[in-house]
């Protein structure tokens, strides 16, 4: 059984709340293209977060069913399957498995309900894939892990299974003792030990950390190209693009062969080549700038060559202080130049505790928690304390009356 494993799209992300990164995930999908084509896998896994938040757009949606649409009709005999991650709506999701179905692409958004063992037998037919050459469980993001629904799907293989085929279980959970290197929410991470993803899969397709690893082998084995394992490996395959400027590690995908149930698995990484990088200015090993004149000296450098990339910069204590006030303008000035090619993250790195202090107290918000805020309010009480000037109760007194305002205008009409 030959299958390959990626995961966390992350399909419209928006980077710094300006750059979108639609010929970054189009990139990303010629080089899957590829790879189909070359190694010809029985099955194509993605392991969750297909999108980058629950209520994507109309044109984010069009880019994913396009993507996939365009795989299908030039690998009809892949099988494509598709589980919902944390970021992606499961409702949504299940809701598009049928339509999918047609092009016998597998969705699967929700994943067994909490009391589905009550009902006895044939629930696990909606998460197991039957190929000529194995099995795939597909199992989405879960946020209640309960072991022994997880067996009775591993169960369920086992007793059709009798020829010995492989047998590959997909999940979206975070793994005690994987290396979180790049995820900001660690702290929010509920993490489940592998024994609760039951026993019986040859290959755990895992997805939610961004970092690939193989889960109880040294980070040190990504640098190798192939590795050998014996059968009942568990393996992140890491995010399709560099999330965030913390990623500064490669990122693969898994080409994974399983030669039969019990027996041996071959790993092969594939190497992302990212379309933008993400670069540090200058490196973390050398001195921050000291002025805002080696600033826009290295900037201006940056887009002459490599003039493509992410860019965040790292600034002396004393020179950050008195940087002008039109210092961020003057960035974004520089790289209209580029066509948008170079792209910056305004959040600069001030090295000077007091400094990152000040900047870890601000208020942190995901794109998606801002767009659902409908109330302005709501966002002026969350930030209230970086403006002591201003006055709450003045304020909601202001909103209330121009409400009643708007409340009577629509009422004479």
């Amino acid at each position: 059984m030959r299958i390959l494993h990626t995961a966390d799209l992350h399909i419209g992300q928006i980077l710094y709340q300006y750059y979108d990164r639609f010929d970054e995930h189009a990139h990303f999908f010629g080089q899957l293209e590829a790879w189909c084509d070359e190694y010809r896998p029985d099955a194509l896994l993605v392991s969750g977060d297909i999108f980058d938040i629950q209520q994507p757009s109309a044109a984010v949606k069009d880019f994913f069913n396009s993507s996939v649409v365009a795989l299908h009709r030039r690998f009809p005999d892949i099988r494509i399957v598709i589980t919902a991650g944390n970021h992606d709506s499961a409702a949504r999701i299940q809701a598009d498995r049928e339509v999918w179905g047609l092009a016998d692409v597998k969705l699967v958004g929700h994943g067994p309900a909490s009391d589905v063992l009550e009902g006895g037998d044939g629930w696990q037919e909606r998460f197991i894939v039957e190929l000529p050459s194995g099995f795939v469980v597909a199992l989405p993001f879960m946020s209640s892990l309960r072991t022994e629904v997880v067996q009775s799907l591993l169960d369920a293989v086992a007793l059709r299974n009798a020829d010995g085929r492989p047998v590959v279980l997909m999940a979206h959970q975070a793994v005690t003792g994987s290396d979180l290197t790049g995820h900001g929410d660690i702290g929010n991470l509920r993490s489940s030990a592998i024994g609760e993803l039951g026993s019986g899969y040859d290959y755990l397709a895992l997805g939610h950390i961004h970092r690939p690893q193989t889960l109880g082998h040294p980070l040190a084995d990504e640098d190798e190209p192939r590795s050998s394992y014996g059968a009942g490996i568990a393996r992140y395959s890491g995010s399709a693009l560099h999330v965030s400027g913390d990623e500064r590690f490669p990122h693969t995908v898994s080409l994974v062969d399983i030669d039969r149930h019990g027996g041996t698995v071959e790993l092969t990484r594939l190497r992302i080549d990212e379309l933008r990088h993400f670069y540090i200015l200058p490196e973390p090993d050398c001195e921050p700038f000291g002025s805002s004149f080696e600033v826009y000296d290295a900037v201006d450098r940056f887009c002459a060559d490599p003039g493509r990339g992410y860019i965040r910069l790292r600034v002396d204590a004393a020179a950050f202080a008195s940087l002008p006030s039109d210092f961020v303008q003057t960035i974004y000035r520089k790289l209209e130049s580029t066509g948008n090619e170079v792209r910056f993250n305004p959040q600069t790195i001030c090295e000077n505790d007091a400094a990152e202090e000040a900047v870890a107290e601000r208020p942190v918000f995901e794109l998606a928690e801002l767009q659902q805020m409908t109330n302005p309010l709501e966002f002026i009480r969350k930030t209230i304390d970086m403006y002591p000037e201003l006055n709450l109760d003045d304020l909601e007194n202001d909103f209330r009356e121009i409400e009643e305002e708007l409340l009577k205008g629509d009422q004479e009409k």
